[in-house]
């Protein structure tokens, strides 16, 4: 190896080295684990507590124009209709029939093909994985169910009964509350446009392809700012920010 480069070190390494020392451990070991989820350590939970507070200190409670926001992680269904994620909150997937794989069918385009996806409908894709025998890059197959379209919400139900409960959904983002809030928080407190809310909390998405240790985890953690302004000013506050 040239002196000149740096070590290349694997994801592997650096999670065995964070669960020696006690930052993170893999969901649920003891019980063969439970992919993508991880908790965080004596360590782990420190910096992670440590993070949280310098971005709420430095963001929040610096600043005149900004407050702060714990949502529930439950709202009515009807918050995520009219923000579209029932309808639109979506990844195409495709399964290899041969060996169960999973994949979403635009990021196997665009690696495997190097087509640009972007505009294709469900049908384009799977008339796309015909033309160019489209081989699994498990096992070299090329047998795969049709594409369609996977909620990445996680449901649930309120009430003891399931089938006659109502469906709600684990938030997959924190902005929601925000703007279901807005107008609640802008009579309690002494704010005035512009100003913002922040928030830190969890969020859940049922990836088909979640990443690589505590990358696109099914659960996580967003911390987030909507800052709210009069249309005309957007430049000013923009250059601000």
């Amino acid at each position: 190896m040239n002196a000149s480069q740096p070590a290349t070190v694997s994801l592997d390494t650096i999670a065995s080295l964070a669960k020696r020392r006690g930052f993170v451990y893999p969901g649920s070991e003891i019980y063969g684990g439970l992919a993508n989820t991880w908790d965080f350590g004596p360590l782990g939970a420190e910096v992670k507590r440590n993070i949280k507070n310098a971005w709420w200190e430095f963001f929040i409670q610096r600043r005149d124009d900004m407050v702060g926001l714990d949502g529930s992680i439950l709202l009515h269904p009807r918050v995520w209709e009219a923000s579209g994620h029932v309808q639109e909150f979506h990844d195409p997937l495709v399964d290899c029939r041969n060996c169960k794989s999973r994949f979403r069918a635009d990021t196997l385009l665009e690696e495997r093909l190097k087509i640009r996806v972007e505009g294709m409908s469900l049908d384009d894709m799977n008339q796309a994985i015909q033309e160019h025998q489209l081989a699994c890059p498990v096992c070299g197959r090329r047998d795969w169910t049709p594409v369609r379209q996977f909620n990445l919400m996680f449901r649930t139900f309120i009430g003891p009964v399931e089938e006659q409960s109502t469906p709600v959904y684990l938030r997959p983002e924190t902005a929601q509350a925000i703007f279901v809030d807005f107008k609640q928080v802008l009579q309690t407190s002494r704010v005035r446009i512009p100003f913002g809310i922040g928030q830190i909390g969890k969020a859940f998405r049922n990836e088909i392809t979640p990443g690589n240790f505590i990358f696109r985890l099914l659960e996580f953690e967003q911390m987030e700012i909507e800052y709210f302004i009069r249309p005309e000013s957007w430049p000013e506050t923009f250059e601000h920010w």
